[in-house]
C-alpha cells in the first residue's frame, strides 16, 4: 500500500517538475525575444562651401544729418566700383537701408547735453557669391577702402554648404549601418546576434571646422570654415536574438 502510493507521489512530483522546466524555458524565450539594445551609430563626411556672404558697412560721422548722408551717397558707388573691379557683378552686390543717430555735446562734468555733437551713419552693404575663394579675398582687400577715405567696417565673412538635405539620408543611413556594426560587437561576448529594428531616432546634426571635436545637443551650423565636416548621429535600437 505504502509502496503505491510513494509510486504516485514520484509520478506527482516528476509531472509538475516537467511542466515548471517547460514553463519556464517558454518564460525565458519570451524575455529573450522582448529584450533590445540601444546603440548609438554616426557617420561623417567633408564637404566644401559652395556660396559664401560678405556684410559689411559704409561709415560716416558729420555735424549734419545732410552732410553725412551726402557723403555715404557719394562713396556707395566707390565701393561697387572696387568690388566689381575684383570680379564680381552688380546681381552679387545688395545695398541696405542706412541706420542713422545723433551723438550730442557731453558737459566736462560727463553730463549729456541737447546739443547735437554730429551724426552717424551706417550704411549697410552685402556681397553674395557661388565662389566661395573671392569670398575671402574680398574680406582681407575691403579695408584698402580706409587709404582713399572711405570708413570701413567689415565682418568675418560666412560660408554655405547647401547639399546638406540632399547628404541627410545618406548619411542617417551610414550611421545606422555603424550602430548595427556596435551592436554586433557588443554582443559578440554573449553569443547573441543583432535582430531587426525596431526603432530608429535621428540626432542633430553638426556641422563644425574640419579639425573640430565640439558637439551640441541643438547642433551645430558652422558659418566660419569654407571646409566643413559633417557628423550624423542615430540612436538604433535593435531586438537581440
Amino acid at each position: 500500500m505504502f509502496e503505491k502510493m510513494e509510486k504516485f507521489q514520484l509520478v506527482i512530483l516528476s509531472v509538475v517538475l516537467a511542466a515548471g522546466l517547460i514553463f519556464s524555458t517558454s518564460l525565458a524565450t519570451r524575455n529573450l525575444s522582448k529584450d533590445v539594445i540601444t546603440v548609438t551609430g554616426s557617420s561623417y563626411k567633408t564637404v566644401t562651401s559652395d556660396s559664401g556672404r560678405l556684410e559689411f558697412r559704409i561709415m560716416s560721422r558729420k555735424p549734419t544729418k545732410a552732410a553725412a548722408y551726402d557723403t555715404i551717397t557719394k562713396q556707395i558707388p566707390q565701393v561697387k566700383e572696387f568690388i566689381k573691379a575684383k570680379g564680381f557683378q552688380d546681381s552679387e552686390i545688395e545695398i541696405k537701408a542706412p541706420n542713422g543717430y545723433y551723438t550730442y555735446k557731453t558737459l566736462p562734468n560727463g553730463n549729456t547735453t541737447n546739443e547735437i555733437e554730429y551724426y552717424n551713419i551706417s550704411q549697410p552693404m552685402y556681397v553674395t557669391s557661388k565662389d566661395v575663394q573671392k569670398i575671402k579675398e574680398l574680406s582681407t582687400e575691403l579695408q584698402t577702402l580706409i587709404n582713399k577715405g572711405i570708413d570701413i567696417d567689415a565682418y568675418n565673412p560666412e560660408y554655405f554648404y547647401s547639399k546638406l538635405a540632399d547628404d541627410k539620408v545618406e548619411m542617417l543611413g551610414e550611421a545606422t549601418k555603424d550602430a548595427k556594426e556596435r551592436a554586433a560587437s557588443m554582443l559578440k561576448a554573449t553569443h547573441n546576434r543583432v535582430g531587426k529594428i525596431q526603432s530608429v531616432k535621428m540626432g542633430v546634426f553638426q556641422i563644425t571646422p574640419v579639425d573640430s571635436t565640439n558637439v551640441s545637443d541643438m547642433g551645430i551650423s558652422d558659418t566660419t570654415s569654407i571646409e566643413k565636416k559633417i557628423t550624423s548621429v542615430a540612436n538604433v535600437t535593435f531586438r537581440i536574438k
